[in-house]
């Protein structure tokens, strides 16, 4: 989705979407046509608001609470690969 259609999306002000930007916050893909971002973008626009919105989170705890949750994701990922080589690895034996 665009840049618009993820501001109708996520309920977003222009605003508040750029300084999520800038701190990188949100990272869209970046296409021929401009930024696109995703239902992943739209779901992390979600819990960025409700950390701080209902949690009180400040920016800086923004910050950590997101690197967190981006190493826990790619651990994830990794063991994922890891459990399907292992069952490659089986299956070949």
């Amino acid at each position: 989705m665009n840049k618009q259609e993820f501001l109708i999306s996520s309920g977003q002000r222009v605003q508040t979407l750029e300084f999520w930007l800038e701190q990188r916050w949100l990272i869209p893909t970046e296409a021929a046509s401009g930024a696109q971002f995703s239902d992943v973008d739209v779901a992390r626009a979600q819990l960025i608001r409700d950390l701080k919105s209902d949690l009180g989170v400040n920016d800086e705890g923004i910050d950590v609470i997101l690197h967190l949750i981006d190493q826990l994701h790619g651990v994830r990922q990794a063991f994922a690969s890891m459990r399907a080589a292992l069952d490659d690895d089986s299956r070949n034996v």
